[in-house]
């Protein structure tokens, strides 16, 4: 549960982060980037691994990069579900976005470890 928490407030953070970073990636406030980080939370336990499944072969083609399309789609099912509280611009910025949102969450999690040893 403490991780689960602990990837929450990450994942928060860099979607502040890149919503401060890009106009075309829009979130309301602290309270939508948490509950976005919620729904992608949910969204990567029950569909990300459908998804990854089913697109197995173009990702070892694509050496695992397609895993950031993966992502772009579920930031896209977020938006969709969350409404005009979080707004992209596109495909191609969820995609952008995805990538920074990783690669920020990537950055803040070895923080966080560092601070918990």
């Amino acid at each position: 549960m403490k991780n689960w928490l602990v990837h929450i407030v990450v994942t928060t953070i860099a979607i502040i982060l890149v919503s401060q970073l890009v106009d075309s990636f829009y979130v309301e406030g602290v309270g939508t980037a948490v509950l976005a980080s919620v729904i992608l939370s949910i969204l990567n336990v029950i569909v990300r691994p459908i998804l990854v499944v089913l697109t197995l072969p173009i990702t070892v083609v694509s050496l695992g990069l397609f895993l950031f399309v993966i992502n772009a789609i579920t930031l896209m099912i977020t938006q969709s579900l969350l409404g005009s509280n979080f707004e992209i611009d596109g495909f191609g910025m969820a995609i952008v976005a995805a990538i920074i949102i990783s690669l920020l969450s990537l950055i803040l999690n070895q923080l966080f470890k560092g601070l918990k040893e």
